[in-house]
């Protein structure tokens, strides 16, 4: 009796590993082939990189800029270097989503205070050719409002990435990389008993 008990369960478990395994390779391909945008400020100008994970550009990929209202402004595609580069349509917060292939889309906001901010700074430089003399206390502010506008989209990514916990597919994921684990080590631990 108690033999049949513990096949009866050991069947119902099988079962369960099986089902929960294709769960498991079925959420793979998602990571595998993700897409991200990034984009930034320079002056009048907006400039974006695409890249595939691991790192692959995304080359080819079609670059649409929307602001926060969802009116389209102007598309572009990516080149070689899966980048792209356009004059800013309006002084406004933009939204630029990236179309790449096989339906893969990623986007990236810039808020109008960072349109705003890189453009006063273009306007605070002096015109090429004129006399330029910078005290110390001038060219360590200039330098400081560069550092901040370069690097306020990347803040801002970080940002966005801790504020998200795991979704679905990696819960599901998770779990299933347990049950395969265990069913695994419940398989050897069974034979090594009947040996």
């Amino acid at each position: 009796m108690f033999k049949k008990y513990y096949t009866g369960n050991r069947f119902y478990f099988l079962s369960f590993i099986l089902l929960m395994l294709p769960q498991t390779f079925y959420n793979q391909p998602a990571f595998a082939h993700k897409v991200t945008i990034f984009a930034w400020v320079e002056g009048d100008t907006i400039y974006t990189q695409s890249k595939f994970s691991k790192g692959r550009k995304a080359k080819g990929a079609l670059v649409t800029v929307f602001d926060m209202e969802g009116n389209r402004l102007l598309e572009g595609t990516t080149d070689e270097k899966g980048e792209c580069s356009f004059k800013i349509p309006q002084k406004t917060g933009l939204k630029v989503v990236l179309k790449a292939s096989m339906g893969h889309m990623a986007e990236w906001k810039i808020p109008v205070e960072e349109i705003a901010a890189a453009q006063a700074s273009q306007n605070k430089m002096p015109e090429a050719g004129g006399p330029t003399c910078f005290q110390r206390e001038e060219i360590r502010r200039l330098i400081d409002e560069s550092l901040d506008q370069k690097l306020s989209p990347i803040i801002n990514m970080l940002a966005n990435c801790q504020d998200r916990g795991p979704g679905i597919s990696e819960v599901m994921g998770g779990i299933g990389y347990i049950f395969g684990l265990v069913g695994v080590a419940l398989y050897f631990a069974n034979r090594r008993k009947k040996l």
